[in-house]
């Protein structure tokens, strides 16, 4: 090899070993070691693990206004006592969380106490947040650390007196929170107990699936009983009765589709529980869907009412009827003529217990307004259901939704030309 021949290429190489060296070390950059690599991606794992369980809490559906900047607040809440307008909660120092620390915010999830020691609201979920891990907590403060600050001043909250003295809220405590971070149930499995925590805690299913009395307040042994929702004009259905949601004789399969799909072969979700699956429930690992499946199974039975007797459920047959032509007409398309459906995509309605529960108000709102199933990873294009309101009258609302309801062998009662009438004057949610 010539000389020339060898001093080009040691020139080369020495090119190569400088260019790795100043990526290496660069002026003002230490060095890229294995301790360094590891401790930025134990960040970055934790990071993702606290916008994972805000996912689970669904923090973004409140604290999120419409049209507005994820987690700046602002969101009106209306409750039975007025509207309360939801804070930001972005790392902003004058208007958001920014000067709180990781012991504030455990402060204010475990005990509903704010930074400034001022009792929080109940539609702040604390009494289902108390059950958090306190290394959740601090999981979730931390990605709530590091999203974009909003600089967006808090509104006032609009309630009627005496409502607006938060000092009253000592009572509304003393009656029905109970603070304490979730203990697992030694005689349970991994599983049951994973489920458990995200259903009673993260997910504060109870808050909606539980009738509140008007303090605001619910009773433990209420439990997942079902309820009207305040201001919402939606009906939670019972999960503990097999006569309304009560998921006993679901498959798990069935049960993690509507959770996480938003459809299954037994049926679909719509209205606030179509908001929950598209903001949190759809981005769950499978494994936490399973979980919680697993849990709801089990929950215990409570019918606690009787099933409707055969006087209640006589119709008209002039009713029936014009129930009949509705329904041949606008449903059986996608329903079928005996309500079998055409599960996932359009749900059966023969034997379906969300329709012959004993509350009607959802049957006719979807036949009013209509209504899609979310869209999400496993279902981005969800068949919908379209509004009638424009085209049939309060006695042909009231007919079809008494047809479905008795009709097949199902077991609900009639419904009236009044109750579809006080459902059309609301606005659809």
């Amino acid at each position: 090899m010539s000389i020339g021949l060898r001093i080009a290429i040691g020139a080369v190489v020495l090119v190569i070993l400088a260019a790795i060296a100043w990526t290496l070390f660069r002026p003002g950059m230490p060095p890229q070691t294995t301790a360094t690599a590891t401790a930025t991606n134990a960040t970055t794992q934790f990071l993702n693990r606290g916008e994972y369980l805000a996912r689970a809490g669904d923090c973004v559906a409140c604290h999120t206004a419409p049209e507005g900047r994820e987690f700046a607040g602002g969101r009106a809440m209306p409750t039975p006592f007025g509207n309360l307008y939801v804070p930001n909660i972005t790392p902003d120092d004058d208007t958001g969380i920014g000067k709180w620390s990781a012991d504030d915010f455990y402060r204010m999830m475990h005990t509903g106490i704010s930074r400034d020691g001022s009792l929080m609201y109940p539609a702040m979920p604390f009494a289902s947040y108390t059950k958090i891990t306190r290394e959740d907590s601090d999981a979730i403060y931390a990605y709530l650390m590091s999203v974009p600050p909003v600089q967006q001043k808090n509104r006032a909250h609009a309630l009627r007196f005496p409502f607006n003295k938060r000092d009253l809220l000592l009572g509304w405590r003393a009656l029905y929170f109970e603070e304490g971070e979730d203990v697992p149930d030694p005689k349970q499995s991994a599983q049951w107990n994973r489920g458990a925590y995200l259903v009673q805690g993260l997910g504060h299913c109870s808050m909606c699936h539980t009738a509140i009395n008007r303090l605001g307040g619910s009773s433990e042994s209420d439990a997942f009983e079902g309820g009207m929702i305040p201001n919402q004009n939606w009906y939670a259905p019972s999960l503990t009765s097999n006569r309304e949601a009560g998921l006993g004789d679901w498959s798990i399969k069935d049960i993690t589709d509507l959770l996480q799909v938003g459809i299954s072969n037994r049926g679909t979700v719509y209205g606030p529980m179509a908001e929950v699956v598209y903001n949190s429930l759809q981005y769950v690992s499978d494994e936490d869907v399973e979980a919680m499946a697993v849990y709801l199974k089990t929950l215990p039975k409570r019918d606690s009412e009787p099933p409707p007797t055969s006087q209640a459920r006589l119709v008209s047959p002039n009713v029936m009827e014009t129930g009949r032509k509705v329904y041949a007409t606008q449903c059986a398309m996608c329903h079928g003529a005996e309500g079998r459906g055409q599960p996932p995509q359009f749900p059966p309605l023969a034997g379906n217990q969300s329709i012959t529960m004993a509350s009607p108000v959802n049957s006719i709102r979807m036949v009013l307004n209509g209504g899609y199933p979310p869209g999400t990873r496993k279902n981005p294009r969800p068949h919908g259901m379209p509004p009638f309101a424009h085209i049939l009258t309060d006695a042909e609302v009231a007919a079809v939704v008494t047809y479905i309801r008795v009709a097949w062998e199902n077991n609900g009662t009639p419904v009236t030309p009044t109750q579809a009438n006080e459902l059309r004057t609301l606005l659809p949610e």
